[in-house]
């Protein structure tokens, strides 16, 4: 019995790993969605904590693993320059902020220094839309 358990967690174990690196089907993106940032301004030079307040219409906000048309929740990418991959979850690490109870703002206490922030919206599984909604990058700058 001891052999025939170890048998079945490792193709359990195979099976998880194959769904997890499959692409997950993203939901469409409303025509017209856009998300922005209502502050902070591109260009602005801050003393933190830095408040982060998320714009975003053409669509709602529902709280992570609402599966609901023309909706999604907010991440916030951090000093992150890469573009969103397709059909695969948006990482939760420091570069990659969640907002999966449906949150509209926050604030982040940055380091002083140069910082680039973007949004993007995530459906219920955390995938990005298909086309992504992806807000224009904004720099600040964090004052000592």
């Amino acid at each position: 019995m001891h052999r025939r358990h170890r048998i079945v967690s490792l193709l359990c174990l195979m099976l998880v790993a194959t769904v997890a690196a499959a692409e997950l089907p993203s939901a469409p993106a409303p025509a017209g969605a856009a998300v922005y940032f209502i502050s902070p301004k591109d260009g602005e030079r801050i003393r933190g904590p830095v408040v982060v307040r998320f714009g975003l219409k053409g669509m709602g906000v529902a709280p992570a693993g609402t599966a609901k048309e023309a909706t999604g929740h907010h991440h916030l990418l951090v000093d992150w320059d890469q573009p969103p991959v397709k059909g695969e979850p948006i990482p939760s690490d420091a570069h990659h902020r969640h907002f999966g109870n449906g949150q509209t703002e926050t604030t982040l206490d940055l380091a002083p220094g140069r910082h680039t922030l973007q949004l993007l919206m995530g459906d219920a599984n955390h995938v990005p839309h298909e086309p992504p909604v992806l807000s224009e990058r904004v720099t600040v700058e964090v004052l000592p």
